[in-house]
């Protein structure tokens, strides 16, 4: 069996570097080659970097699309290092009888949800320019870093599933906030178990002091926040993005900062990464940027190393990894 696997760990920062006993089990299976692709690596050369690995242990990038799957060889498993699968064409990957397996959603649900507030908070309460200062030596300027508390505000929660529901309970329980969610495919019984008041998107942006971002990507809500929902927001906003950077569009963020509509944001993710410091959301000192790391705790690491694993373990054997988006193969006993 293990003659027969090249499993290829493709644009992962963390797997197998943390927990070394994720690559030993691995290698067990057969040889085990680490990759990193520019995130807009064409289809046809991605298939060709990839040659006679037929397992594949992906990140948020890069894209695995039609093209990718007409040119590519053998190809049993896409196990995802995380929860989103949007950079993976789910019918080719049928068509071509690649499985594609994703971590269960609670392995990350505590750690990103932990972060968005985190993030918030930090942003509020301008914890990293008083830390600086503190730096520099200038303790006695701290009157210059007067904040907000989330305590008592409206709080919204764009996305209330796996992570967004956690986020609202914070808020909820935790702050005594009045939380609204607009989420299209939850009911307001759904949402009410979560302390969350079911609203439309226009409420929630008309009414939010603080916004959560927490939804997933698709075709329909690409740059969901734009210009015309900029203008519906409260002035002097707070939002933190845990979940893709491409739900805003970053040009509208930009004018909503430089007018003041936006008091501070926190985003984990951007629409094209890796980030660099060029970015223009780095030219304004109301901004946090972390490098897609809400992810990253140790408790979350590992649980994320250890169901990628075994699903390359189970795959080896013709057995259908738990949690596969796309469980079509000829591959399966």
């Amino acid at each position: 069996m293990g003659e027969k696997n090249k499993i290829a760990i493709v644009n992962s920062s963390s797997f197998g570097k943390i927990f070394p006993d994720h690559m030993e089990r691995l290698r067990q299976l057969g040889e085990v080659e680490r990759f990193h692709f520019d995130s807009e690596i064409d289809g046809k050369t991605l298939a060709k970097e990839l040659k006679d690995f037929n397992m594949i242990i992906a990140s948020i990038t890069p894209f695995f699309t039609k093209e990718f799957f007409e040119y590519k060889d053998e190809l049993k498993l896409i196990t995802r290092h995380g929860i989103g699968f949007n950079n993976i064409d789910l019918e080719a990957a049928r068509e071509h009888n690649t499985v594609v397996s994703i971590v269960p959603p609670l392995t990350e649900r505590d750690a990103v949800a932990e972060n968005n507030v985190t993030n918030l908070l930090n942003v509020m309460r301008q914890t990293n320019k008083a830390h600086q200062k503190v730096i520099k030596d200038k303790w006695e300027e701290r009157a210059n870093f007067i904040g907000h508390e989330i305590s008592g505000k409206t709080a919204g929660v764009i996305g209330v599933g796996n992570i967004g529901s956690r986020v609202a309970e914070i808020f909820y329980y935790g702050f005594r906030c009045e939380v609204l969610g607009y989420d299209p495919y939850k009911t307001k019984q759904d949402l009410a178990a979560f302390g969350v008041k079911k609203v439309e998107l226009n409420e929630l942006l008309e009414r939010a002091e603080i916004i959560s971002i927490c939804a997933s990507l698709n075709k329909d809500n690409y740059h969901m926040l734009s210009e015309k929902e900029f203008a519906r927001m409260k002035d002097h906003v707070y939002i933190s993005n845990t979940a893709r950077g491409a739900l805003i569009k970053e040009e509208a963020m930009v004018k909503a900062l430089q007018d003041g509509k936006v008091a501070g944001f926190a985003t984990d993710v951007l629409e094209d990464e890796p980030g660099r410091s060029d970015h223009p959301y780095l030219n304004f000192d109301n901004v946090i940027m972390t490098p897609h790391t809400s992810a990253y705790t140790m408790e979350c690491l590992r649980g994320m190393g250890d169901k990628c694993v075994t699903d390359c373990e189970m795959m080896a054997k013709g057995i259908l990894p738990n949690r596969s988006v796309q469980p079509v193969s000829c591959y399966l006993k």
